[in-house]
């Protein structure tokens, strides 16, 4: 097992590279901006349709007015991910142009709509259909994004622009340097929806959907699943934030299932179709990527070694609100032989079963899009529309984790105790409490002087950062230092960095160190990226977190 490790950590770098791949990123980062509006529109479906599971159905006149909103928000998805996508495509590119030659993002954000409007929509009388504007678009959404900020590259990287005399304003100048690059992409796909429409006989949009439909049927299947999922777990086992290499390729599938799923309710049907983003929050990743949700209960009550009980004990509330890293880089679960089989197999035991549920037992799938912060069965029971099956499979998930990861955790545990008992026969001293008073220093030990700091703490959705933000903020409270910090997700952080002194970076997001240093330099802003314990350390002393950062601005 050790060499086997071994031999997945070699290939460490490659992942890491794909996982800074600028167009992944891309996607997931279109997708960020786009969660409030996922997130705020399934409230409208479930007060629309979860009465429905007692019997009780709304008029049709009521249950349009109760979805309105959805389909105005979710209903042009696509359309606002074309734009979202191609704003943070073009922060990418970004940095590797000159700082007095850059790409216009919010150009490319609007000629990246009018591109996903002609490729998508089909003319109907005084207007356009929405048909594919919503999820059924995303595929073209990206195509457009992808398109329209290459073309932009090509022209500005080159100066192929109209250029205007100094004297002239540079708003106004800005406005005829995208000329070009605007005129070709509004053209280049015109003509490729007029080329596709003559083939096929309808929008670029339905073709490509048509293409990727086999993929999309093979990925509902065991074996797709389990790749989807095991391959979240296995990334995320050698240190590498699994999701964001995974969601890009599966997230215009999870949110298509999702309208699918709301249309068979509105039908009266079954919701069948399975990957969307609760089975992901909630079933395959219950507690975060490992399905870890039991893992720290386990440390707690059934662990000898005190570190594991310490451990299981700070772990407990983060992991049971999806922010895992507490006990993944705590105990660690991650890079750690023992737990191997279980962090990967686990996730994939659980979709398994959500399957059988769905298919052999007539439970409906996940119709509604909860924040990946809810609890793991509540998050199943809520998002599957309260029905008696969801509890039942709430329950059967939690013990099948359980059984996964026993005997795993008291092999681990002989281990620890193991090395406490020598630790112990090394040093035959009174052992301390487990639970330590901490030195507090007077306030003129921590000093900035009357400098005033602001830092900004990255991960990958917001969460894990929260726990360094917050034990920043206290620590600087309590010994009256004028820091003050917030927590972030990658990819959101473009628009705001300038407003910060100092960037930590979580270890799930380390690896892309290299590609924020060009923004940071570029602003004159510092950088520093953490470790997994490091971080974890960091989190859990507030002292420490303070101690840190004041380091950073001392070098």
């Amino acid at each position: 097992m050790d060499n086997l490790v071994v031999q997945i950590e070699k290939m460490k770098p490659f992942f890491e590279k794909v996982s800074r791949n600028k167009y992944l990123r891309a996607i997931k980062d279109g997708f960020i901006a786009g969660m409030p509006i996922i997130i705020f529109s399934s409230i409208f479906m479930l007060i629309a349709y979860v009465p429905n599971i007692w019997g009780f159905h709304w008029s049709p006149e009521i249950e349009s007015l109760i979805v309105k909103p959805y389909n105005y928000s979710m209903g042009i998805l696509g359309l606002l991910v074309a734009g979202t996508t191609a704003k943070n495509l073009t922060d990418s590119f970004n940095r590797d142009l000159p700082a007095t030659n850059q790409i216009n993002n919010i150009a490319t954000l609007i000629t990246s709509v009018i591109a996903f409007l002609l490729l998508s929509s089909d003319p109907i009388e005084s207007g356009f259909a929405r048909g594919y504007l919503g999820t059924a678009g995303l595929l073209s959404a990206f195509i457009a994004a992808f398109m329209t900020v290459n073309i932009y590259n090509f022209f500005i990287k080159r100066n192929i622009t109209i250029k205007m005399p100094a004297e002239v304003p540079p708003n106004i100048a800005q406005t005829f340097k995208d000329i070009f690059p605007l005129s070709v992409t509004v053209l280049l796909t015109y003509i490729l929806d007029l080329l596709v429409r003559q083939l096929v006989g309808h929008s670029f949009a339905q073709a490509v959907i048509e293409f990727f439909q086999p993929l999309f049927s093979a990925a509902d299947g065991y074996l797709g699943l389990a790749i989807i999922y095991g391959a979240m777990a296995m990334f995320w086992f050698i240190g590498i934030h699994g999701p964001s290499i995974v969601e890009p390729a599966v997230s215009a599938i999870m949110l298509l299932n999702i309208d699918k799923n709301i249309a068979l309710l509105g039908e009266g049907q079954q919701a069948t179709n399975l990957i969307t983003p609760g089975l992901q929050y909630f079933v395959a990743t219950m507690g975060g990527t490992g399905a870890t949700l039991v893992v720290p209960f386990m440390f707690m009550w059934f662990c000898k070694a005190k570190q594991n009980r310490a451990i299981g004990r700070a772990a407990v509330v983060p992991t049971f609100f999806g922010v895992n890293e507490p006990i993944l880089f705590g105990a660690p679960l991650v890079l750690n032989p023992v737990f191997m089989v279980p962090f990967i197999v686990t996730p994939i035991l659980n979709v398994w079963i959500f399957k059988f549920f769905v298919e052999f037992l007539g439970m409906n799938s996940f119709s509604y899009v909860l924040p990946w912060t809810t609890p793991g069965p509540l998050g199943l029971v809520l998002g599957t529309g309260l029905s008696g099956m969801a509890f039942v499979l709430a329950i059967l998930l939690i013990v099948v984790d359980v059984l996964m990861y026993y005997p795993f955790v008291k092999v681990y545990d002989n281990q620890i105790l193991a090395q406490e008992a020598q630790r112990h026969q090394d040093s035959p001293v009174e052992e301390m409490e487990e639970e330590k008073l901490e030195t507090v220093p007077s306030a003129n030990e921590m000093t900035l002087g009357n400098i005033s700091k602001k830092v900004l703490v990255l991960c990958a959705g917001g969460g894990t950062s929260g726990l360094l933000s917050n034990a920043l903020n206290k620590a600087a409270k309590e010994y009256q230092v004028d820091i003050s910090s917030a927590a972030g997700a990658y990819g959101s952080h473009q628009d705001i960095l300038k407003d910060y002194d100092l960037v930590v970076l979580a270890p799930q997001v380390a690896s892309n160190y290299e590609d924020i240093k060009k923004d940071t330099d570029r602003l004159g802003i510092k950088l520093t990226k953490t470790e997994g314990m490091e971080y974890i350390n960091l989190t859990r002393d507030p002292k420490g977190s303070l101690e840190y950062v004041m380091d950073q601005f001392k070098e």
